[in-house]
């Protein structure tokens, strides 16, 4: 009997090859490793069926196992597919997602958030189910993810020049106080002020030069809300006044001016950490991403898989890429510590030839 490794052994082994051995496939199957879905399937030469490597059947002894890499090739060798892998068809995985998918546009377009039961009994799963599926998927529950479309829709209206009580209205608020509870950590400000394009809000803000190019950072009387890196040094200006037109913008004074050196402290030697306050805007899953970046070594890397898995949501590596890119704060919270599973750079929100130099400089390499 074949003896089986430690979780996650096998899978770092085996994680940049294609399945292409009939022993790596066969310790797939064992395994159930859901990278191999749509590598191959497996037939079972005592039963006449095929299946997926992760179908949750028992296993078929090793002598009996016959790989096919499609399952048209399965089903002219003669084998019949599995009734409960379907590999025939769309795989559970692919299914999942089209069933999301369709909730997710249920909820944005709906005027009311739908609850559970509704959404799981169209989706044809349990609502235990379906609600594990969704966080799987996203990142997040239904309910945090109706209320962060609620919020965009509510900015959205804003921004427009809606009344704050028609804003509410139109966003999907059953009610002004239910609103007003959460208004501030949605907005990151009052909403009367928001709708002015933080009108009275005073953002400090100053620029400089890093060895990695303009700097700008920007902070609210609660803390530094922005560290930006690019080539030149008004667009990174524009970018600021562009988020709150109406912002009370303010050039940093001397005490701002350490904020500034410390942050370029920082960029020049992202090793060393740093004690910069920090006021952290975004929505719940992505201070929960920033938060697990801020958490990795320095001098270390994390995929964007492991990362998801990290805060509980395994499946959810692209809401996590998305949460980095949404990034405000460089290297103060170090998304340039996530790579792609292959150790690739992949994107980076201030160009990949920064996050590159800043990792060399954490590796000393």
């Amino acid at each position: 009997m074949r003896s089986r490794r430690p979780a996650g052994e096998g899978a770092r082994d085996r994680a940049a090859l294609p399945f292409e051995s009939d022993d790596d496939r066969w310790a797939a199957v064992v395994d159930r490793d859901p990278r191999a879905e749509g590598h191959f399937v497996f037939g079972v030469a005592t039963t006449g069926i095929y299946c997926r490597p992760g179908c949750p059947a028992r296993r078929p002894r090793r002598e009996n196992a016959r790989f096919f890499g499609h399952a048209r090739d399965a089903e002219r060798a003669g084998f019949r597919p599995c009734k409960r892998c379907l590999p025939n068809g769309a795989s559970v995985r692919e299914r999942n997602a089209a069933a999301v998918a369709r909730a997710c546009r249920r909820i944005e377009t709906a005027e009311e958030f739908p609850d559970l039961h509704a959404l799981s009994e169209a989706a044809g799963m349990s609502r235990y189910h379906f609600h594990r599926v969704f966080k799987a998927t996203t990142g997040v529950t239904p309910r945090a993810y109706a209320s962060a479309r609620r919020a965009e829709r509510l900015r959205a209206a804003l921004r427009e020049g809606s009344t704050v009580t028609r804003a509410i209205h139109d966003a999907g608020f059953g009610s002004a106080s239910r609103f007003y509870e959460g208004a501030e950590k949605a907005l990151g400000m009052p909403p009367a002020r928001y709708r002015r394009g933080g009108q009275a809000e005073t953002i400090r803000f100053a620029l400089g030069q890093c060895s990695l190019g303009a700097i700008l950072v920007a902070a609210t009387d609660k803390g530094v809300c922005g560290i930006h890196l690019g080539d030149d040094p008004e667009a990174l200006l524009r970018d600021c006044e562009d988020e709150f037109a109406h912002a009370n913008l303010v050039g940093g004074d001397e005490a701002f001016e350490r904020h500034v050196a410390r942050a370029i402290a920082l960029v020049e030697e992202p090793a060393r950490g740093h004690d910069l306050p920090l006021h952290v805007r975004g929505t719940a899953f992505q201070q929960r991403v920033w938060q697990a970046l801020s958490d990795i070594p320095a001098g270390s890397t994390e995929s964007y898989a492991n990362v998801a898995a990290r805060i509980g949501t395994p499946g959810a590596a692209r809401a996590v890429a998305r949460a980095c890119a949404a990034n405000p704060l460089a290297v103060a919270v170090p998304c340039h510590r996530v790579v792609r599973r292959d150790g690739g750079l992949a994107g980076y929100r201030w160009g990949v030839e920064r996050k590159a130099v800043l990792l060399e400089r954490e590796t000393g390499a």
